[in-house]
């Protein structure tokens, strides 16, 4: 019996690892074949056949469209910002911006899962045994989770298939990662999904949407106001302790 249990549980411990293993191997292949197809260029070329289908089979082009952007970002395929325009584009602002931050927020917890089930468990044990640095980074994000979480998506300084990483190695519940995920990418999401809506008259000028508008003044202030007041919580914190 005890030969049995040895035999069995390093092939659990391998299985704990195949979804993640699994994403990156995805993500490795979808980068070098997927690459020139999930582009401006092929929304561009198959406009009027997406807007043809979409009018006539409404519901169906919607699942479809929140499918493919789970698919996406679950594997961290190339052309997220495509997929984006595209929901503004199909849908318009709204709602279009619930299928992208929906779908977007369903790909991320794909991967939070995934992490969190080959390692996430067993390094936020190992983090809350060992002590100095480690530690107090982890304490620090478990203090005010909530605030870090949200001003990780809204600042975009850390990648966001990192990001997803992150809380599932210090040991954030799935219902908080979920949430904060959904609001935090909302702001940034409403503002592609905007650009997206106006696609008609970029394709009528032959032109190629401006994704740099996110950092315009207008738009970045209110998105760092936003993420300043999550980190309010931090710093009154950090003031009381003084």
């Amino acid at each position: 019996m005890a030969d049995q249990t040895m035999q069995e549980s390093p092939k659990g411990g391998v299985a704990r690892y195949l979804p993640l293993a699994a994403i990156l191997t995805v993500a490795a292949a979808g980068a070098f074949l997927l690459r020139d197809y999930l582009s401006f260029q092929t929304l561009a070329d198959n406009r009027e056949a997406l807007i043809a289908f979409r009018d006539a089979n409404y519901v169906a082009t919607a699942l479809t469209f929140v499918g493919c952007y789970i698919l996406i970002v679950a594997f961290s395929l190339p052309g997220a910002a495509i997929a984006t325009l595209t929901g503004g584009f199909l849908f318009g602002l709204f709602p279009g911006v619930l299928f992208n931050a929906g779908a977007a927020t369903v790909g991320a917890t794909v991967i939070f899962l995934a992490a969190k089930h080959g390692l996430g468990d067993r390094l936020a044990a190992k983090m809350d045994a060992s002590g100095g640095a480690v530690k107090r980074i982890k304490d620090g994000i478990r203090e005010d989770e909530t605030s870090y979480l949200l001003i990780m998506r809204l600042v975009p300084a850390v990648p966001f298939f990192v990001a997803n990483l992150i809380p599932a190695f210090v040991g954030v519940s799935l219902r908080k990662f979920f949430l904060t995920t959904f609001f935090g990418i909302l702001p940034g999401g409403l503002v592609y999904t905007w650009v997206g809506a106006g696609l008609g008259e970029v394709f009528a000028r032959g032109e190629t949407p401006d994704l740099g508008i996110i950092f315009e003044p207008h738009i970045l202030g209110p998105i760092v106001g936003l993420a300043a007041l999550a980190l309010l919580p931090i710093v009154i914190k950090r003031f009381r302790r003084v």
